[in-house]
């Protein structure tokens, strides 16, 4: 299993913000939690591969963005920020080498974060970032593969992947306060502790979760549901909007 990630870039103080005020990024440390996020990901069993970056990039450490990794095929993505599709190349160079590649052409426009895969189902945000254009392409592209979409509103979040995450294929972690609950009626949902209403973005790997160290409530009940947590620093990042799922791509 491979873990696609990319370098912090020099200049993510000028990442992209939608639902967060500005405020100072420490790049060393930003840095410093990156190398621990992808140890972290050795740990969950994958390899490590990481893509570099330029100051032309600020944002492009949220690798998750960019693609969407199925069995069958990788998605390069179109999104919302036009600012961020520079990020594209070399992630399809990247993919190409162990998926075919197919690519969201526009003018509609989907991000990675919107994107929740869980077995045969495809949940889409429909966000700031990813519009109903965007949906359809994504559509016509995983039907034919056996998938099905299902659109979701996604009104006090960045992405959907802000408000909920899936813990396996029978479990999702929400904040039903950012989320409609209707769309996971059928899956076990395990609530983010009221106190912690970030804490819903989880990166569950073979029931191995690794997990933002900010949020030891929630934390508590995601153990409590049986999965083994991985705790790790993500505060730098939380400054740029970033959550663990953002910063990589896994490639089964």
């Amino acid at each position: 299993m491979l873990a696609l990630t990319r370098e912090i870039s020099a200049a993510i103080s000028h990442c992209e913000l939608t639902h967060l005020e500005r405020v100072q990024i420490d790049l060393d440390l930003a840095r410093e939690q990156h190398g621990e996020y992808e140890r972290a990901l050795e740990r969950a069993g994958c390899a490590v591969e990481r893509l570099g970056t330029s100051d032309a990039m600020p944002d492009s450490v949220f690798i998750e963005d960019t693609a969407v990794v199925l069995n069958e095929v990788a998605i390069i993505t179109r999104s919302g920020a036009a600012s961020r599709r520079d990020e594209r190349a070399a992630v399809r160079e990247a993919l190409a080498r162990h998926r075919s590649v197919q690519t969201i052409l526009g003018p509609g426009t989907v991000d990675g974060g919107d994107v929740l895969v869980i077995g045969p189902r495809v949940f889409i945000g429909r966000s700031t970032r990813t519009d109903d254009a965007g949906i359809e392409e994504v559509r016509k592209l995983v039907e034919r593969l056996g998938y099905a979409v299902t659109p979701v509103a996604v009104t006090h979040s960045l992405h959907l992947k802000s408000a909920v995450t899936a813990l396996g294929e029978k479990a999702v972690l929400l904040n039903p306060e950012w989320i409609d609950q209707e769309a996971f009626r059928d899956l076990k949902r395990i609530l983010v502790d009221p106190r912690e209403p970030f804490a819903a973005n989880a990166l569950e790997i073979d029931g191995h979760v690794i997990y933002s160290a900010e949020f030891p409530r929630t934390r508590k009940w995601i153990e409590g549901a049986g999965f083994e947590v991985d705790a790790i620093p993500m505060s730098e990042l939380a400054k740029a909007e970033g959550a663990v799922t953002c910063g990589s791509l896994i490639v089964r």
